[in-house]
This record gives C-alpha cells, sequence and structure tokens, in this order.
C-alpha cells in the first residue's frame, strides 16, 4: 500500500517524537558523575533498558513514573552509588523535560493535515501530558500502557487500541503503526494485520559505534531514518 492509503497513524512518542536516549542520559548525569567507573553512553542505555524492560514485565499495572523510580534506584545499586529517595524521585519526574527530535513538530503539524494521529504508548497519562504540551498538538486518541494495563510488546496494548479504534470506525486495515526501530511493537504489530513503519532513530541517539536492537525488515512495510523523511515519503506518494 502507498503511504496516502492509510487513515490513521498511531505513533510511538518516546524514542520516536521524542529523544528518550538524550532525557534518560540527561537525567542520570547527577548519579554518572558519583560513579567509580565511567561509563559510555550506549553501555547506560543498555543497562536502563534492562531494568526498564524486566520492571514492565515484573510489575504491568505499574505507572511509568513509578518504573523510572525504581529503575533508577537499581542503577545506583549496579553502579555503586549512593542516592536518596529525593534523587529517586526526581529522575522519575524527569520525562516531561526529555527533549523532543528537532523534525518532530514540524512532522506533526503536516501529517495532522492528511491523518488521524494517535498515540500508543509505554507511558501513564499523568507523565505523557507533560510531553503533550510540548508536542504541541491535540492527538486524535492517545492510548498509556497505564490505561491499558500492560506494556508492549504484550498483545493487550495493540488489542487495546484496536478494540477502540475500531469502535470509533476505523478499520486495522487503514491503520498504520510507526514507531522506532528499538520499540519491540513492530512484530507484534504486523502480526494483528497491522501496517508499521520502523523510525531509525537509534544512530541518531545512541551513536554510529553503539550496538543497535535488532528489528526483523521483514514485518515492516516502511522504513525511515526520521519523522521527516515518513513525511517525504508521504509528499512524493501524493505526487505519485
Amino acid at each position: 500500500m502507498s503511504l496516502i492509503d492509510y487513515e490513521v497513524i498511531t505513533l510511538g512518542c518516546y524514542g520516536t517524537l521524542i529523544d528518550k536516549v538524550s532525557g534518560v542520559y540527561g537525567a542520570l548525569r547527577p548519579m554518572l558523575d558519583k560513579a567509580a567507573t565511567k561509563l559510555r553512553r550506549d553501555d547506560v542505555w543498555a543497562a536502563f533498558r534492562r531494568h526498564e524492560l524486566a520492571l514492565e514485565v515484573e510489575a504491568p499495572g505499574m505507572p511509568y513514573a513509578d518504573i523510572l523510580i525504581e529503575v533508577h534506584r537499581r542503577l545506583a545499586k549496579e553502579w555503586y552509588v549512593i542516592a536518596s529517595e529525593d534523587d529517586h524521585r526526581f529522575f522519575g519526574l524527569s520525562v516531561p523535560d526529555w527533549p523532543m527530535f528537532a523534525d518532530t513538530p514540524a512532522a506533526l503539524q503536516y501529517l495532522k493535515r492528511y491523518f488521524k494521529l494517535a498515540i500508543l504508548s509505554d507511558i501513564d497519562s499523568e507523565t505523557f501530558s507533560g510531553s503533550q504540551r510540548r508536542l504541541g498538538i491535540k492527538f486524535d486518541a492517545i492510548f498509556t500502557a497505564h490505561e491499558i494495563g500492560s506494556y508492549k510488546p504484550n498483545p493487550r496494548s495493540f488489542d487495546y487500541m484496536l478494540e477502540k479504534l475500531g469502535k470509533l470506525g476505523v478499520n486495522k486495515r487503514h491503520i498504520l503503526y510507526a514507531a522506532d526501530c528499538s520499540s519491540n511493537g513492530h512484530r507484534l504489530a504486523a502480526s494483528k494485520g497491522l501496517a508499521t513503519a520502523c523510525i531509525d532513530r537509534q544512530r541518531e541517539t545512541i551513536g554510529r559505534n553503539a550496538t543497535l536492537a535488532p528489528i526483523d525488515a521483514a514485518c515492516c512495510d516502511f522504513r525511515f531514518a526520521s519523522m521527516a523523511n515518513l513525511v517525504m515519503a508521504h509528499q512524493e506518494h501524493l505526487r505519485a
């Protein structure tokens, strides 16, 4: 299918629209400065993701801000850093300060002219509200892990989204799921009959020498280096 054949784009947020890697790294700087061993950016990200993913499986009903608090606590223990409860809470509340990718505002404004835009994100509603103010647009639907009761790649995340969009009269054949390549959702989205677009932000955020998360290209209908490239592809499809 062409990009002009879809009615709804369901977007991942953190890692796709918001630079999660830079946000996490910046919020961890106070603890990293205290660590006895200096860690590379990609090693910090790998440690963060290991604890984050484990907690999302262990506690699928936990709000994401609380997930971050516990991740910070575990990282402090792993890196032999003394951190206070205030330090843990500060990290848990850092999400609204995570920066946007430079191309995000213009891409969202453009796509809003042609599609309904939804968010499917491993976040809680209260935390996302801070990011939404930064993003600057009104999404047509927002589906959060806390509302759903599970984190991706639990199938419940996509089942819930499809049920809600179906009640709005949207057929899944007209939904494009677009998220960063490390989101762990593309294969599951494809198994649910959704078209998928991989936004390959990893080189930009982690670094060219980092070990990148694998993505099965066979399960992705489209692959773009950025949201700006998705917009350019849509413009080309319109001209065609």
